[in-house]
């Protein structure tokens, strides 16, 4: 199932986790319970990282994306980087998702890897999203970024680079973490007056602790409302108060999304099956 199916029916919100590989030094199969309990949920979709720092392979974001797909019932986006790739490790990719059945990708540039010199085939996601398409089969995603993606200058040049994006083949979007609703419809607004006119999931992470949100901003810079920081001033000694906390407020910003029209929701579950449970039992009459 091509996932650009799931926003033909305006009256529902899509409703999507991401989950991720295991370390390279673990074996695949010590994620398959988590998945388990994750697919249980009945999402519409679950993508598959690359892995901190693009470190899973493809071969791994492939056999899990499968396993999803064909094992437990749901629908699999594979996440699909190319900073690191030639052209032929990109054809490589693709033929081993065609013979997984596996046709939905998240085109993404990636991350550099320190010590790792860059191969040049691909420059932007928008490169690798106009190289899939000429390909045919697959549907693509894109990422976009609210705040603005961290090595654009402003957000003119953030808008223009995502008009990119979309006019080289990615059908839909899905955003990267932000805590300030209103960001997001600036973006929403920013994006609609650049006449990108298709469907957006909005990525939302749960705080489940301190130092996972600390990492999380220094990545990719999402901004932190004085609301959100008061709350784990509040709760970073108290694990798990800080863990429903942080729920809490995931839930608050989902139902104030869904409430403005969203197109979509796009969980980063951090392979938490706990987490995934407690917000989906939330918001599922919502959806």
């Amino acid at each position: 199932m091509k996932i650009t199916s799931l926003f033909e029916n305006k009256g529902k919100t899509v409703f999507s986790f991401e989950v991720f590989p295991p370390k390279k030094t673990s074996p695949i199969e010590s994620v398959y319970g988590k998945l388990e309990e994750i697919c249980a949920l009945k999402p519409d979709f679950i993508s598959v990282t690359y892995g901190a720092g693009g470190t899973g392979g493809h071969s791994r974001t492939c056999e899990i994306a499968s396993k999803i797909k064909h094992g437990f019932g749901v629908e699999s986006v594979a996440h699909l980087t190319c900073v690191n790739s030639s052209r032929a490790d990109i054809d490589s990719t693709l033929e081993d998702f065609r013979e997984n059945g596996i046709e939905n990708i998240l085109a993404l540039r990636g991350d550099f890897v320190p010590g790792v010199e860059p191969k040049h085939d691909f420059r932007y996601a928008s490169e690798l999203c106009e190289y899939i398409a000429k390909k045919g089969g697959f549907d693509i995603a894109g990422a976009c970024y609210p705040e603005g993606h961290v090595e654009a200058k402003d957000e003119v040049e953030d808008i223009l680079n995502l008009k990119k994006k979309v006019d080289a083949g990615a059908s839909h979007l899905i955003s990267q973490l932000f805590f300030d609703n209103d960001s997001y419809y600036r973006f929403i607004e920013r994006m609609r007056i650049a006449e990108i006119d298709v469907p957006v999931e909005a990525g939302i992470m749960p705080v489940t602790n301190k130092a996972q949100i600390e990492r999380m901003v220094s990545l990719c810079g999402a901004s932190l409302p004085s609301k959100f920081t008061k709350v784990m001033q509040r709760y970073e000694n108290r694990p798990e108060a800080l863990r429903d906390a942080g729920i809490a407020y995931a839930v608050e910003q989902i139902v104030d999304l869904i409430a403005n029209g969203v197109d979509g929701i796009h969980l980063y579950t951090m392979n938490n099956p706990y987490v995934a449970r407690r917000i989906t039992e939330a918001v599922s009459n919502l959806l």
